[in-house]
């Protein structure tokens, strides 16, 4: 049987009518003439019936929440709907954002739950819509109507995905973020936006509280023990039993815990500052991955190197990544410090001095553990095999322009904070004694200016942020609202980091399954389905900048792409059947084809690699960057930034 279209309709305000018929699965009965009914003498008590009948659809058609696009508003639109709105969509829908302009969304507080699907590969041409029009007499953002499934065999063959056809009546175009030359990244649109007014005078004044409090503690900035373990630290086992030391690692002793007596003693004189060692470490490619080759440290206070020490990694090497790390083989060739004999000095930095068995006099109490600092630290003390339990990381102390969870550059921190310039010995490599003296200036000035400095103006916070904060469900107290991330990968470190749930999977098989799993117990519940997209060779890896532009893939045929269409087809109606009542369905692409902005951006890179460098001459003509090029780089990126979305409530 047919599956019954969702209610959404797209309606101009001119042309909807005071009461719409109710959608069945395309079949109306026939309605009996006015000659068979006063030949049946029925007449009169048949049409009582269907009118009752009518007023009774139309009281649950009244009661039920539903979609409808505001063309209206939409027209005066010279963009598409962007992922940003998409999220506040579902934000207003869950918790407490303002609704939006180009979306009537009646009954709002009926819906009890949302499921957010990204599905990137769902084009026109998969569905069989008409094309997006780009003539200059048709907007382009007017949602698309769906035509109905195929009744017979004769009317035509179904889409490739005929779920979607089945269940919704529109498909409204969408418009990626990014530059006139960049597609910015889906997921970090849809995962993060602007606070609300409200949350951003609450920050306002805090910060001008703190300002005025003039901390000059360090301390401030230590990492706690959830912020260690959501950007993957080492962590130490007295802290928490959630990191497994293998062979070779080693922790810092933990201090021994002080009597009331000493703490006393402590409180009445001054107390010891605790040591803080700027660290930097650079890393070679071996056969067993990424190894120690040069660690550099500085004391915090005296600015002075403490130690800088080349290491011979224990297995040969296979790349010494000079341009990044600045180790060249005739560096490392006379070496012979080993890992295990640089983690015996750092270790005597960070444990507390050994007492004197020939002393007489109370052993002082023991010194604070010296706090180290660095910039993405984990990587570095990864490097070193030592787990701390002090840490200062300025990657995570100074915001991204975007927002979490993306992280700064150092280099790009460097100039934009301290007004100098780091890492620019290009094919040389990095310093890491200039790395470490760069996270120096960086805890300096924080502290002088207070914690408001090097954050940006337009705060950003987290969807999960905003829906933990809202007290708008039922049953209202903060936190009340449950959310989930079922992805490929590792979501918890990334974009599902905030949720209540974060499960990772390897396919889209595991996403439909921890779906299924997750939407009963979660009011907002995100997962995306990627089969479609790696078939057409959507997804690469990132190159380097002077990397050539990759060759275009051969488009896989169509017997290939049938059994993705109905896996993936099979897998949407499983998951659709199993949503409970009064649950909204958000479906959206994302975008379209990226391969030939890849290309072109892999081309242009590479030209400017070379300019920067000089060594523009060595270029053949086929790979030197036009004016040519740059059009059609325009153009390929506005074809690319281009998604579909669909919207639905399950009755």
């Amino acid at each position: 049987m047919a599956m019954k279209r969702l209610h959404i309709s797209s309606p101009t305000a001119e042309d909807t009518p005071k009461h719409k018929k109710s959608k069945t699965d395309g079949l109306t009965a026939p309605m009996p003439t006015e000659e068979s009914g006063e030949a049946d003498g029925w007449t009169k008590v048949e049409k009582r019936k269907q009118k009752k009948s009518k007023k009774a659809v139309l009281k649950l058609d009244a009661t039920q929440p539903k979609f409808m696009y505001n063309n209206a508003e939409i027209i005066k639109r010279n963009h598409a709907i962007g992922i940003d709105e998409i999220r506040q969509l579902v934000v207003h829908i869950i918790a407490d954002a303002p609704p939006p302009n180009w979306l009537r969304i009646d009954n709002t507080p009926l819906i009890q739950r949302v499921v957010a699907l990204l599905i990137p590969g769902l084009t026109p041409e998969v569905l069989s819509l008409p094309p997006i029009p780009t003539s200059a007499t048709v907007n382009p953002n007017i949602p698309l109507s769906i035509p109905l499934l195929p009744r017979t065999p004769d009317a035509g063959l179904p889409p490739n995905v005929p779920f979607i056809a089945a269940t919704f009546s529109h498909a409204c175009p969408t418009r990626a973020p990014g530059d006139m030359y960049r597609m910015h990244s889906i997921l970090s649109a849809f995962f993060h936006g602007p606070v609300s007014g409200e949350e951003r005078n609450k920050r306002v004044a805090q910060r001008l509280i703190s300002e005025n409090v003039k901390n000059q503690a360090p301390e401030q900035y230590l990492l706690t023990l959830e912020q260690m373990i959501e950007n993957e630290y080492p962590i130490p086992s007295y802290m928490a039993d959630v990191f497994e030391k293998p062979a070779g690692w080693l922790e810092t002793p933990e201090l021994p815990k002080q009597g009331l007596l000493e703490e006393a003693l402590e409180k009445g004189k001054n107390a010891t500052k605790a040591k803080i060692y700027s660290i930097d470490c650079e890393m070679c490619l071996t056969e067993d991955g990424k190894e120690l080759t040069r660690v550099s440290i500085i004391d915090y206070y005296t600015e002075v190197v403490i130690y800088d020490q080349l290491v011979k990694p224990a297995k040969p090497i296979t790349d010494y990544l000079t341009r990044w790390s600045g180790i060249t083989a005739e560096a490392l060739g006379p070496v012979t410090t080993t890992l295990s004999q640089v983690q015996a000095h750092i270790m005597r930095l960070l444990s507390p001095p050994p007492a004197n068995p020939f002393s007489s006099s109370i052993p002082a109490p023991p010194p604070p553990t010296p706090i180290l600092l660095g910039h993405s630290l984990e990587s570095d003390l990864k490097a070193l095999k030592i787990c701390h339990p002090q840490c200062i990381d300025t990657a995570l102390m100074y915001n991204h322009p975007r927002g979490r969870p993306l992280k700064p550059g150092l280099a790009w921190l460097t100039k934009k904070w301290c007004g100098r310039e780091i890492q620019t010995r290009g094919e040389g490599g990095h310093d890491p004694e200039e790395d470490a003296r760069a996270c120096l200036s960086l805890l300096k000035k924080k502290l002088e200016a207070g914690p408001g400095f090097g954050e940006f103006k337009a705060d950003m916070e987290s969807i999960f942020e905003r829906m933990a904060r809202s007290t708008r469900r039922a049953g209202g107290a903060v936190g009340s609202i449950r959310s989930a991330v079922v992805d490929h990968g590792n979501p918890s470190v990334m974009h599902g980091n905030k949720a209540n749930t974060s499960l990772g999977c390897s396919g889209d098989a595991e996403v439909l399954k921890g779906l299924m799993e997750v939407i009963p117990s979660h009011e907002f519940a995100f997962g995306r389905f990627m089969a479609l997209a790696d078939i057409n060779g959507w997804t690469t890896p990132k190159s380097s900048p002077d990397a050539p532009a990759p060759p275009p893939a051969e488009p896989p045929t169509p017997e290939t792409l049938k059994p993705i269409y109905e896996i993936l087809n099979t897998q949407l109606k499983t998951l659709h059947a199993s949503l409970p009542p009064r649950t909204a369905l958000v479906i959206f692409t994302g975008h379209s084809d990226p391969r030939r902005m890849a290309q072109l951006n892999a081309k242009k890179a590479l030209f400017d690699n070379a300019l920067r460098n000089g060594k523009t001459d060595d270029l053949s003509p086929d790979v030197r960057w036009t004016m040519s090029d740059g059009r059609e780089l325009e153009g390929a990126v506005e074809l690319a930034k281009r998604g579909l979305l669909f919207l639905g409530i399950k009755q």
